[in-house]
């Protein structure tokens, strides 16, 4: 591509949103940190919704309950932060660890890997499952509902950062990142934000509550496991690949489609297994 027909095109003026929302001393609250609380918040709230609507459940169906997702909430955050580090560090960039293994720790600096987080929340719910004696796929289910909301939360804050913006192109609603280069490029957190955040939410809003799936164990987490992988396959044609990985094959193939490729079959096969949940026979 020659970039300098790409510098006379206009382009969406990156707003000037500072990262760091206040700072008392060395104490600085981050948009990328908030992100990560408020929706893990919104996930514990939202869970806590749907196992009180009794319409969405059928008669007898063993579910957590309020108190389980009160516990759970600890094991989450523990499961998203430790599993996200661990991924980034194993899937992007372990050579620059190996090398410097005290960074590893430094999750201020950013580094955050959303298929990792997903291992380290998967490990955290089927410990506490376990621990509880729960169904563990009615857990996955009520979890997984309310998660794009964090994942749109985050990706926006990916783009105040600007961070893992998307390759150069012309479209009319490109931005000129500040640490892009002076060229237009493809918003491509806001992309995510869109499709793993407000359509995957709204799709398993209708699977939860007008077709009821939290009635057949799996369905509403595959559904979310399944949505996530594809949305995240689409955009990374979209997406500039990490600089120190680069593509995988050719000029198309990245390290995100290669770690989605497996949610989308995992999704499916979870989606297509799913039963209507046994319930005891006098209810």
């Amino acid at each position: 591509m020659n970039y300098d027909l790409l510098l006379p095109l206009a382009a969406l003026p990156f707003p000037k949103i500072d990262p760091v929302i206040v700072q008392i001393g060395p104490l600085a609250i981050h948009w990328y940190g908030l992100g990560y609380i408020v929706g893990i918040l919104f996930a514990w709230w939202y869970a806590r919704r749907l196992i009180a609507n009794t319409r969405l459940w059928p008669a007898g169906q063993s579910r957590p309950t309020a108190e389980d997702i009160d516990d759970f909430l600890v094991w989450a955050a523990i499961g998203v932060v430790v599993g996200g580090r661990v991924g980034y560090v194993l899937f992007y960039d372990l050579q620059r660890y190996i090398a410097h293994p005290q960074d590893i720790v430094a999750v201020w600096q950013g580094g955050m890997s959303f298929h990792g987080g997903l291992l380290g929340t998967t490990l955290a719910m089927i410990l506490f499952a376990w621990r509880r004696r729960l169904s563990v796929w009615t857990l996955f289910d009520v979890v997984s509902a309310g998660v794009p909301v964090a994942l749109g939360l985050v990706r926006i804050a990916n783009f105040v950062n600007s961070e893992l913006w998307g390759k150069l192109t012309a479209v009319p609603w490109a931005f000129e990142f500040p640490n892009g280069g002076p060229f237009p490029r493809h918003p491509t957190q806001l992309y995510e934000a869109g499709l793993e955040g407000l359509v995957l939410f709204l799709v398993l809003r209708v699977l939860t509550h007008r077709y009821l799936k939290l009635g057949s164990p799996g369905f509403v987490c595959g559904a979310f496991v399944a949505g996530y992988g594809l949305a995240r396959i689409f955009v990374e044609f979209f997406r500039e690949p990490d600089q120190q990985i680069g593509y995988l094959l050719g000029d198309w193939l990245t390290m995100g489609m290669v770690l989605s490729a497996p949610m989308v079959l995992a999704g499916v096969w979870a989606m297509a297994t799913a039963k209507r949940a046994a319930v005891p026979a006098s209810a």
